[in-house]
This record gives structure tokens, C-alpha cells and sequence, in this order.
């Protein structure tokens, strides 16, 4: 079913997101066991150092009470603080390890005799039913005649509070690392999902649908975003593919005639044995011209080839439309005053853009001879090339014939598109596209507006430095640069 995707659990372990969320979970595990571990060691350490500040603050107390009240107020004072606490040890014995006073019952075996050092050992106390092993930390102190103080804490309930904290931390660490895969696995799941969308759809259209489109969520992550470039690429191929369709349907009508009438022309002369040298001279002629439109209009299709894909890019120079406007004038002066056209130039200044001279002029020919082939006698086309102050530089022309409707001013830039359903005249609606071709390939815009009445085709370029305002001298004889051949218009 369109619009799901199942994807087998076990494919999500060998996929990038897994292995990209594994990765991130293993670095936040190392920044957990780290965080953990300093909070462990700061807590742990606290507790200890607390206790053993506790330690030396009683061992001074008690020393003091010693150097006052001598041996037998010292053993009343331990004998006191045992009674009342069970959390301090004191042990006050002989030179011999015999007890004298406290609430530890025997002298530890494992206590070292280290002056005034902190020692760990352990120590029997009564239970409820049995004596039981408990640890403990405490400082020895050697008094006159060998006397022994211990002074110390109990350290069950400190050991205790360790390894729950130790333990926490260690099931806090397991869970991170539990949630982490299944976050992976969760994350990654959804991802493979809408790849997998991705995937599907791009076999649909590689099958020939080329009407599908990848589904997008709406919320505007990074995969939204891949899938709406991927569908305007797919609309764009789309596009392209109708295009060349309604390209081959236009060859396939357009050039049929002219085939048509080159071959009974030929075929004329060849069956015509009667004919004089003149009327052959005449057909041969005339098959001359159709196949030189044949040719023109497949130099056409080339150049606008050429022009799509960049070919000329390398061959960009500093072009001047003044030139280029003032050539195509007086190219076209002729056949405009045959027509009975006023043609008029507006030029008073240099126009600097980067580009390729001899398409500009192709492009600037194709305009000129579609205003002069629609304009009616007595009508009146104007070529300008300007570049306003602050403003992009522009060539434009402008006519007063009947113009082009507004909702198919887009489509007259196709390849083959002909508003003139009859197609009597003459032709192959090459011009309007061969003009927005060399346009994109300059990164320029073709504007076609209503010029009330007629059409105003501009060429808007990049601005690439400021033009002089040099007055231009009388337009008498230019020196021409680059002009033209043989061109097709729309």
C-alpha cells in the first residue's frame, strides 16, 4: 500500500542512522560515566574527609583533657563518650593492649601503630543474637608511659551510603545506555521508514510513473526538505520530458510540410521532361530555400542546446548592447522600411554586460524580426539599450502590433509554441526560445509585458560595473561586430 513502508527490525542495526545514533550514545555513556564518576568521587570523598575531620577535632579534645586531667580523667571522659554515642570508637589501652576504657572490647589486630595517621580496620560489636565485624577508621595516639588511645568513627553506615550511591550511579549508567539503544533503534526506525518511502517512490517513477512525488510530513525537518527538492527535481524532469514530447509532436507537424513540398518540388523535376531549363533552374531554387529552412531551424534547435547546457560560458566577454542594439538596427533598417515599420534606436550611453557577442546579437535579431513580422505598416518597433542609474541593464523591444495574450506569455518561450493555430505564417517558434535561452545562460530574465498596445520584450542583466554616460555620436554607418546569420522566429 502507497504511503507505507515496513522495514524488518533487524536491517535497523545495519543501517547509518543506527549506527550514527550507537555513536552518539556511546559518547553521551562516556560524559554519563564521567559526570557519575566525578559526582561519586566528590560525594565519597566528602563523607570520608568529614569523618576524619571529625577524628582529629576529638583527638585534639581528648589531648587536651589528657594534659589536664592526666590518665584517670582521660579514661572518665572515654568512658563517658562511649556510653552516649555509637558511632565514635574510643579505646583507651595499656602498654600491653589491655583494655582500660571504651565501646570497642578488644584492641584490632590490624591496627598498625602509625602516629597520628588515619587507619582503616575493623572491629567486633555485640548484635542482637552475635558479635558482628564491622569497619571502622580511627587514629592511634602513643601517650606517656605507652598508654593507647584509638579515636576513631564507625564506617558501616558511610560504606553503606557508598555503595548505594556507587550502585545508582551504575544502574543510572545501564539505563542510559539501555535508552539510548532503543532511542537509536526508535530514531532510526522512523528515518528507515521514510527512506524507504524515498526508495519506493524513486522505483515507481524509475518504472515509468513519473506522476509520483514523495510524500511530505509538514514539519519541515531536513527530510522535508530533501523530499521537496527531490519533487521540484521530479516536476522539473517532468516538465522536460512533456517538453521533448511536444518538441517531437511539433517536428513531426512542422517539418512535415516543408519535406512535403522540398520532395514534390524535386519530384516535379524529375518527372517534368518537358520543362524548360528556366522552370527547372526555378524548382531547384525553390528546393534550395525549403532545405535551407530545414537547415536553419535544426542550427536553431542546436543553438539553444548549446546555450541550455552552458556550452558558451567559456567564451564570456565584456559585450556593449549599445553596439549590439546599434548593429541590429541597421541590419534590419532595410526590411523594416520595406514593411513600412518605423524602426527607432535608444542608446545614449554604454551598456556594459558580460557575455557571449555573437548569441546577444542572435537573441537581439530574433526580437527585432518578431516585432517588424507582427507590427502592422505604419507601425512602429523600438530597439533601447539602457542601464538607469541604481538600476540592472536592460535591452529591450518594444512594437505596437497585437501583442501576446498575458496567460501565454510563459508559454511562448517553449520550443515550437506558435499562438497562431493555422501556422500559415512563416516560421518554426524557435525565437522565443532560442531569446529565453541565451538568457539563462547570461543568468539574465526575459520579461514580456503588454506595451498598450503591443508586446515589450526586455532582457534584464546582471549589473556587472557602472556605464559611462558618454552621449552617443550619430548613428551613421556603426561598425558592425558578430551580426547574425540566418535566424528563426517566432
Amino acid at each position: 500500500m502507497r504511503g507505507t513502508a515496513y522495514v524488518p527490525f533487524l536491517e535497523l542495526f545495519r543501517t547509518a542512522t543506527f549506527r550514527l545514533a550507537f555513536t552518539y550514545v556511546c559518547l553521551f555513556a562516556a560524559s554519563v560515566i564521567l559526570l557519575l564518576g566525578f559526582i561519586y568521587w566528590r560525594t565519597a570523598g566528602f563523607m570520608l574527609r568529614q569523618s576524619d575531620e571529625t577524628i582529629r577535632a576529638e583527638v585534639v579534645g581528648l589531648a587536651e583533657q589528657y594534659k589536664r586531667r592526666g590518665i584517670e580523667g582521660l579514661r572518665q571522659i572515654v568512658l563517658e563518650r562511649s556510653l552516649r554515642t555509637t558511632t565514635s570508637l574510643y579505646l583507651l589501652a595499656a602498654a600491653d593492649g589491655t583494655p582500660i576504657a571504651g565501646n570497642v572490647g578488644a584492641w584490632p589486630a590490624d591496627v598498625a601503630r602509625a602516629m597520628q595517621n588515619v587507619i582503616n580496620f575493623t572491629y567486633k560489636r555485640q548484635a542482637e543474637d552475635a558479635k558482628e565485624t564491622r569497619p571502622g577508621r580511627a587514629v592511634l595516639i602513643v601517650l606517656p608511659n605507652n598508654y593507647q588511645l584509638l579515636v576513631g568513627r564507625d564506617m558501616k553506615q558511610v560504606n553503606e551510603a557508598e555503595g548505594t550511591i556507587r550502585n545508582t550511579l551504575l544502574y543510572a549508567l545501564g539505563l542510559t545506555a539501555l535508552f539510548g539503544v532503543i532511542g537509536g533503534a526508535y530514531i532510526s526506525r522512523n528515518v528507515m521508514r521514510r527512506l524507504e518511502l524515498i526508495n519506493r517512490t524513486s522505483q515507481e517513477i524509475m518504472s515509468g510513473d513519473l506522476t509520483r512525488r514523495i510524500p511530505v510530513r509538514g514539519n519541515r525537518d531536513e527530510l522535508d526538505h530533501l523530499a521537496g527538492n527531490l519533487n521540484a527535481m521530479l516536476d522539473q524532469i517532468e516538465r522536460l520530458m512533456m517538453g521533448m514530447r511536444e518538441v517531437a509532436d511539433n517536428i513531426a507537424h512542422d517539418l512535415r510540410t516543408p519535406l512535403n513540398r522540398l520532395r514534390n518540388k524535386l519530384e516535379g523535376v524529375l518527372i517534368g521532361g518537358t520543362a524548360s531549363r528556366e522552370e527547372t533552374i526555378g524548382a531547384l531554387e525553390g528546393a534550395i530555400g525549403e532545405a535551407d529552412g530545414l537547415i536553419a531551424t535544426f542550427n536553431s534547435l542546436l543553438l539553444i542546446a548549446e546555450a541550455e547546457t552552458g556550452a558558451h560560458r567559456d567564451t564570456l566577454e565584456t559585450v556593449d548592447l549599445r553596439d549590439v542594439a546599434r548593429d541590429i538596427t541597421d541590419l534590419y533598417e532595410p526590411v523594416a522600411e520595406e514593411r513600412g515599420v518605423k524602426l527607432k534606436i535608444s542608446a545614449p550611453a554604454s551598456v556594459i554586460v558580460r557575455g557571449n557577442r555573437s548569441l546577444l546579437a542572435r537573441a537581439a535579431a530574433n526580437l527585432v524580426e518578431n516585432a517588424l513580422k507582427f507590427t502592422p505598416e505604419g507601425g512602429e518597433v523600438s530597439v533601447t539599450a539602457a542601464s538607469p542609474r541604481d538600476e540592472a541593464p536592460y535591452f529591450s523591444v518594444c512594437d505596437t502590433g497585437p501583442g501576446i495574450p498575458e496567460e501565454d506569455r510563459e508559454r511562448v518561450l517553449d520550443r515550437f509554441v506558435r499562438l497562431e493555430r493555422s501556422r500559415n505564417t512563416p516560421g518554426s517558434g524557435l525565437g522565443l526560445s532560442l531569446v529565453a535561452a541565451v538568457a539563462r545562460m547570461h543568468d539574465a530574465k526575459i520579461k514580456l509585458d503588454d506595451n498598450r498596445p503591443g508586446l515589450a520584450a526586455k532582457l534584464i542583466f546582471p549589473r556587472l560595473i557602472e556605464t559611462s554616460a558618454v552621449a552617443a555620436p550619430a548613428i551613421t554607418q556603426p561598425q558592425r561586430h558578430a551580426l547574425p546569420g540566418p535566424v528563426a522566429i517566432q
